[in-house]
């Protein structure tokens, strides 16, 4: 079967295919027996691959509508994700983030090795580039149309449902692990944001900016624990 037939068979392919291969490399790399920088070069070259192979004619098409607010709303996003770990002495600590349901604070790179440059600038383009843009194919893309119905290429970008808006952003903050309240906070504005614009191009340039911003705040402040 050629690749155009595949994807003609299983158009879904192309909005859930890089974030599956994403999700499992975060459980299959770490076990690997490869060195940074290599683990990272690795890393970011599998997803670029399953980005191109499964989604580049989705991405191809996508548009930005409101750049400016878009921007706006990445840093917005990014103020309430740090808001409470700055505003709280601890709050990161309770075992209401950290349990054995939501896990502990870690990351998947040592915080040594972020001394190489390579595996820095390899990671800000993980978090700043290929996350939004594989991400919001699954969450704000495919997920919540399918979750409108099964036959979910008949259902528009953005089309709101409450079962649709909420079950998203619930999974979206069960993603996040310890981080799940901000993650919840994150997904219902990301998830408005989508209804507003239902610009998918919208929605990966949002995410980018906070993804940016909170790549940024962790190599000034050291927080690696904020790099998942």
């Amino acid at each position: 079967m050629t690749t155009s037939a595949l994807h003609a068979r299983y158009p879904a392919i192309a909005w859930i295919g890089p974030f599956v291969v994403f999700m499992a490399l975060l459980v299959i790399m770490p076990a690997l027996p490869i060195a940074q920088p290599w683990e990272s070069v690795v890393r970011v070259s599998l997803i670029v691959a399953a980005l191109w192979w499964c989604s580049r004619h989705v991405i191809a098409e996508m548009r930005v509508e409101r750049p400016i607010l878009s921007v706006l709303l990445g840093v917005a996003v990014f103020a309430l994700w740090i808001a409470p770990d700055l505003l709280v002495s601890g709050w990161r600590d309770h075992r209401l983030f950290q349990n054995a349901l939501t896990g502990s604070l870690k990351t998947t790179i040592p915080p040594d090795a972020f001394t190489n440059p390579v595996v820095v600038v390899l990671r800000f383009a993980r978090a700043a580039l290929l996350v939004p843009l594989l991400e919001e194919l699954f969450w704000r893309g495919w997920l919540p149309r399918w979750l409108v119905n099964p036959d979910w290429q008949r259902v528009p970008l953005g089309q709101y449902t409450t079962l649709a808006f909420v079950g998203t952003a619930l999974l979206f903050a069960a993603e996040h692990g310890p981080y799940w309240e901000v993650g919840l906070l994150c997904g219902v504005i990301y998830n408005w944001w989508m209804w507003r614009t239902k610009s998918l191009g919208d929605l990966v340039l949002t995410h980018a900016v906070t993804n940016a911003c909170l790549s940024a705040y962790v190599l000034v402040s050291g927080r690696y624990e904020y790099w998942m």
